[in-house]
């Protein structure tokens, strides 16, 4: 039971803090915690138990076709599990794509979306690992050694392959045409599927001939490295949007020019948060600034040809909870 538990604990409680770092780097409108709180448990309940499901009756069904281990694990792991697993990630991205179509604001959102599912997904996966071949093989030292493996040199790789998934939706989103708002989705998930079935093809040569994992691990490494560029710009083009569409609001009035200032600049929002906690409106300076998120987004899309024409009504909704809020910060 003990073993079971430090398995449990090494595999999960490490994907919540990568859950976090990814939440952390939202920086100017972060997205409504219950909403990220079911990818995370969709991703480890539901997608991962379907795909252990699917996978292991897979994989029977074709060893006894072949008879055949190095054809089983290439089956399975190369082309099944890449397919199925992006599937099951993917259609939490796609839920939240449906019934809460608002909340995705940015190309930043479907990455965050996505990768919390997929670290959910992660963290039932490596808890297997850990227990199946770290504690059941080589007691404590084993749970050490998988653990290392599967947190540290490939923990981002679910996360990594369903972001393009959640980059396709947010695509979508910003879509002109019927055509590209299919097209986008689609091409998201079959970017996901394809570097999912590289790792698991460079994996399965590293087991059974023992060649490939250097270049398993600069292919991932060079993947987790590329998408942290890619949010940082996006973290940056955020920030533009933010002086770009509330600007105006100054003029308004809706926005003092010291709260702009603090609004277009993550790090000062941090550090007037943290001066807010002993005055105990640290709850209300959060939610300011949030708000100044939300409405940049939907100025910006307000903008856009053929935008809702409730949203104009939203905008103005969000103004009003803006001069409100003013008060008490």
């Amino acid at each position: 039971m003990s073993g079971y538990l430090v398995s449990l604990a090494a595999g999960i409680l490490p994907m919540f803090l990568y859950a976090w770092f990814l939440y952390y780097l939202d920086r100017y409108e972060k997205e409504p915690g219950r909403l990220l709180a079911g990818m995370f448990l969709w991703g480890m309940l539901i997608a991962a138990s379907a795909a252990y499901l699917i996978n292991s009756v897979s994989s029977i069904g074709i060893y006894l076709f072949t008879q055949s281990n190095l054809a089983t694990q290439l089956a399975t792991s190369a082309l099944i599990a890449p397919l199925v697993e992006e599937t099951l990630k993917g259609t939490a991205v796609l839920i939240v794509f449906i019934l809460f179509k608002p909340e995705f604001d940015s190309l930043l959102d479907g990455i965050v979306y996505a990768g919390i599912a997929g670290l959910g997904f992660a963290a039932a996966e490596n808890t297997w690992y850990i227990h199946q071949y770290g504690y059941l093989n080589n007691g404590f030292p084993g749970v050490l050694e998988i653990a290392l493996v599967r947190v540290v040199l490939v923990g981002w790789q679910h996360p990594f392959y369903t972001a393009f998934t959640g980059l396709g939706f947010a695509l979508a989103r910003q879509a002109k045409t019927e055509t590209w708002r299919l097209c986008f989705p689609l091409l998201g998930w079959s970017l996901a599927v394809m570097f999912h079935l590289l790792h698991n093809l460079f994996a399965v040569m590293t087991a059974n001939f023992g060649k490939g994992w250097q270049l398993n691990l600069i292919w991932d490494w060079s993947g987790y490295l590329g998408l942290l560029i890619l949010i940082a710009l996006l973290i940056k083009r955020e920030q533009n949007w933010m002086k770009t569409y509330l600007a105006p609001e100054v003029d308004r009035g809706v926005i003092d020019p010291h709260h702009f200032q603090n609004a277009c600049s993550a790090w000062r929002q941090g550090l007037i948060y943290l001066r807010s906690v002993p005055d105990g409106n640290a709850r209300q300076v959060r939610q300011y600034y949030q708000i100044c998120g939300n409405l940049m987004h939907k100025i910006r899309q307000g903008a856009q040809p053929g935008s809702d024409p409730e949203l104009e009504k939203e905008i103005e909704r969000l103004r009003s909870d803006l001069i409100s809020l003013a008060e008490k910060i």
